[in-house]
């Protein structure tokens, strides 16, 4: 049920992560990887992120039992095509994807003779590139598998044990729920921030940089979360826009319902919404998810 060979497309901060943690506990297994930038290739090596980097996609996957891509979600068809004439019929692909609909279905076309099983570590910081990866960044994270009806139930297996290994819970859900889930969980806060950062930059004129000065946690917290990789997240709402449109939709409708609470003086609707609000917060660090610590618990590398 093991993996004696793994390929690791994209070399950043995902995919480094992935090398690292396959090195420390899958010290069987042989990782070799690729990555369209030339000097991200040569950092690995450095690093030592991967046991081989290849400078061709289609060398890196030739002897793979599993291939993982990690790259723009966006970007998932042109890798694929990359090495779909390299690939050996039957070899487990998979991503770390953040949207899994669209990437599922781009997959399946570039390798029809794969079995596409797409995944989403729901890990990270806001870093990004070869430098970032470190090899516990998957423990105790949920890594959530989308495998399309009839996928072989072997291969999820396989897979599954792939990432418990790496130190990661596994939760096996249909796609597009997948995607309604992850809009609300991650997608929208990402772009809330997004606007919101945006917003006070637009205002620095104005303030004449004291947002800047006087930024409190929550704005801080705010720009974390805004400084992730564009390129990653541009590609997230293309690939899942129904998704977030619909959650955009659901929180637009909240927000003007706020607005109007606070316009009215009706201090009952907002006390209760804060209540509701902290007893969630609550439930995430009482199953584990986060840290009641005021930094979060998060210290150098965690998310």
């Amino acid at each position: 049920m093991s993996f004696s060979r793994v390929t690791i497309i994209g070399l950043g901060l995902l995919g480094g992560s992935v090398g690292l943690a396959v090195a420390e506990n899958l010290p069987d297994c042989r990782t070799s990887g690729y990555d369209a930038d030339p000097d991200v290739r040569q950092r690995a090596r450095e690093r030592g992120l991967v046991d081989e980097v290849f400078d061709s996609p289609a060398k890196a996957v030739a002897d793979a039992e599993l291939v993982i891509f990690c790259v723009p979600v966006g970007a998932m068809e042109q890798a694929g095509a990359q090495i779909s004439g390299a690939l050996r019929a039957g070899t487990i692909v998979s991503d770390v994807g953040s949207s899994k609909a669209a990437v599922g279905e781009a997959l399946r076309r570039a390798l029809p003779q794969a079995t596409v099983i797409p995944a989403h570590p729901v890990a990270g910081t806001e870093r990004s590139g070869p430098d970032a990866g470190f090899a516990h960044l998957f423990r105790h994270r949920w890594c959530i598998l989308t495998p399309a009806a009839g996928t072989d139930p072997q291969a999820v297996e396989r897979l599954s044990r792939f990432w418990r290994a790496l130190g990661a819970n596994i939760e096996i859900m249909d796609a597009a729920h997948h995607d309604l889930v992850l809009a609300v969980t991650s997608h929208i806060p990402h772009l809330i921030a997004y606007t919101i950062v945006g917003t006070a930059s637009d205002l620095e004129d104005v303030t004449r940089g004291e947002v800047i000065k006087y930024s409190a946690g929550g704005f801080r917290d705010f720009t974390r979360i805004a400084a992730s990789d564009p390129t990653m997240w541009r590609d997230v709402f293309l690939t899942n826009r129904e998704a977030v449109l619909e959650m955009l939709g659901r929180f637009t409708e909240d927000l003007t319902a706020l607005q109007r609470a606070i316009r009215n003086g009706d201090g009952k609707m907002l006390f209760d919404l804060f209540t509701r609000t902290r007893d969630i917060r609550r439930s995430i660090v009482e199953q584990g998810q986060d840290d009641a610590r005021p930094d979060f618990g998060r210290g150098d590398h965690e998310s």
